[in-house]
């Protein structure tokens, strides 16, 4: 069923104000969450009885579940300091079921909202042989994270992760949780030593550690279902994931089948290593050669994909031997003719988490309302609350051009307790003409004076590096 047009595009934004109060359970779950998460600040090793407390609390939370005999046992042997890398584990795993639930409540009312079906979950592929040996020893480490705690973490502890991470990333099985258990150890390092931290990143550590502590499980890190795709791909816009030292695009649309079957969307992404320097568009310059589906976007294009490789779970494993530039595809053309009618993916199992909820969705002929440098739209009486801060420097869009705006295609997303819009293009007024602005403008190149400063900067940029890199090779 695709809901009635109220004035808010093909979105019903009712279902989704003040969700919050209104998804039973919500609330409880996240508390127990947040009190097992308390635990592990100060660690499993000799637990005081607030955190102790927590631990209980995560152990109810569960009760009636499958889980809810090895936790409820994990959560008695770590109350008293003596809990094993399996009582470990299954705290991870009941903090884990936990957010799914969440997940699933807050995607139910997305769902309820656009009005579009959701594609069913389908088992993983059976992964080969991995290196029990090395999932282990990456086991033993976080465990030792968990007993020490956030406050306790030095970096002779932290450094012990260094060989594990050596002895994954040669296979690629384990590249997953290899990465994750690189980048978690990166980060605590730069905290080091955890007693003298001022302000602790309490959820991200605790979502860092329970996903990389399930990715240690044998099976956990299976690739999943892939299939093919052909026929037409109309991207609808680009999200931008920008850090210090990487960058990641991860372009959204709409796939419509060659064999006439339900379209459905689908996600294609690039990521890259970067140096601190590339910035703004610039950051281009490192994304395309890894996708060329950007340059189509840029250039407002459909791709006419042939057997691309596509899992269950609506991601593109892209390869430009199976795609080919189609005909021009406008993206407010196909949000408001091909989205409503789309499949949306289903979620992995181990992504079922809050803050990966990322929904795209179409609205127009709301009210911008700017207050206290927030900018929230009026969609048929009720508020939702824009994300400007996501928007990336890498492109056109702006919050100016956000905030008068008439028809918007963004991400719907879940934070700070509230459902919350990410903008990837607009169709606004500029002179007195109907103009649209995407996020991925200057995907494909750009004429813009800031645009081709920057892409001219990371050209620069990346040719010292090079050429430091080639000496270093010829010594």
């Amino acid at each position: 069923m695709v809901p009635a047009d109220q004035g808010g595009g093909l979105m019903r934004a009712d279902l989704l104000a003040e969700a919050a109060e209104e998804i039973d359970g919500l609330d409880e779950a996240l508390d127990a969450v947040d009190a097992f998460d308390q635990a592990l600040v100060t660690g499993l090793l000799r637990p005081q009885p607030a955190q102790a407390a927590g631990l209980t609390r995560l152990a109810h939370a569960v009760a009636g579940t499958p889980l809810s005999a090895r936790v409820a046992e994990a959560a008695e042997k770590a109350a008293a300091g003596s809990a094993s890398e399996d009582h470990v584990v299954a705290l991870a795993a009941a903090r884990t079921a936990l957010l799914g639930s969440v997940h699933d409540a807050l995607l139910t009312r997305v769902d309820e909202a656009t009005g579009r079906p959701r594609g069913e979950q389908t088992a993983s592929a059976p992964g080969g042989q991995q290196a029990a040996n090395v999932l282990a020893a990456a086991r033993s480490w976080l465990s030792d994270l968990a007993r020490a705690g956030w406050q306790g973490i030095d970096h002779e502890l932290v450094s012990g992760a260094a060989q594990v991470v050596s002895a994954m990333l040669p296979d690629p099985a384990l590249r997953r949780p290899a990465t994750i258990l690189d980048g978690f150890a990166a980060e605590l390092a730069a905290s080091c030593p955890g007693v003298t931290l001022e302000r602790i990143p309490v959820r991200r550590w605790a979502d860092l550690w329970s996903r990389a502590m399930l990715l240690t499980v044998p099976g956990a890190a299976d690739a999943p279902a892939t299939g093919t795709a052909t026929g037409r791909l109309l991207p609808l816009g680009v999200d931008v994931q920008e850090h210090a030292t990487a960058v990641q695009a991860q372009v959204h649309a709409v796939f419509e089948p060659a064999d006439g079957s339900t379209p459905r969307l689908v996600r294609a992404s690039a990521s890259a290593p970067k140096p601190d320097t590339v910035v703004g568009a610039g950051l281009w310059q490192l994304l395309r050669p890894h996708l060329s589906l950007l340059a189509a976007l840029g250039d407002g294009r459909s791709m006419d994909l042939t057997d691309m490789p596509v899992t269950a779970d609506g991601d593109l494993i892209w390869s430009d031997e199976h795609a080919r530039a189609g005909e021009p595809a406008d993206a407010f053309a196909t949000a408001r003719v091909a989205l409503p009618t789309a499949t949306d993916a289903p979620t992995a199992p181990l992504d079922r988490h809050p803050a990966r909820i990322a929904v795209p969705v179409f609205l127009e002929g709301y009210a911008a309302q700017e207050d206290d440098e927030a900018l929230t739209f009026t969609v048929a009486g009720h508020p939702l609350a824009v994300d400007t801060d996501r928007i990336p420097a890498a492109g056109p869009l702006t919050p100016k051009a956000v905030a008068t705006s008439g028809a918007c295609i963004g991400l719907l997303r879940w934070d700070a307790g509230a459902y919350r819009l990410q903008p990837l293009a607009v169709e606004t007024t500029v002179r007195k003409k109907a103009v649209a602005i995407h996020a991925g403008g200057w995907a494909g190149g750009t004429t813009d004076k800031a645009g081709v400063k920057a892409e001219k900067a990371a050209t620069d940029a990346v040719a010292v590096l090079r050429e430091r890199a080639g000496r270093l090779l010829r010594k």
